[in-house]
């Protein structure tokens, strides 16, 4: 499913017009971006949490010669952990 096709389907659901339903889902993930930027979490009870974390710096291999190793920085990542209503949902 893709944005324009959950858009549609909310805007059904909840008898909204499309360009109602398409603010609501934008205003979702800017707040979700946002809360993640500074460092917090997003918890929808039943669904999951959306956090960020630091995934540390580490040594790697240079993909165009192998045989040469550099390193890679620390960079901070988004994270989805399932609730337990959602995996219960999926078996």
């Amino acid at each position: 499913m893709n944005k324009a096709e959950l858009v549609e389907q909310i805007a059904a659901k909840v008898q909204l017009t499309k360009k109602q339903a398409e603010e609501m889902v934008d205003t979702f993930t800017e707040i979700v971006m946002s809360t993640l930027k500074n460092k917090g979490e997003v918890t929808i009870t039943g669904f999951g949490t959306f956090l960020s974390r630091e995934r540390a710096a580490r040594m790697g291999v240079n993909p165009q010669n192998p045989t040469e190793k550099m390193q890679i920085p620390a960079v901070v990542v988004p994270k989805f952990k399932a609730g337990k209503a959602l995996k219960d949902a999926l078996k």
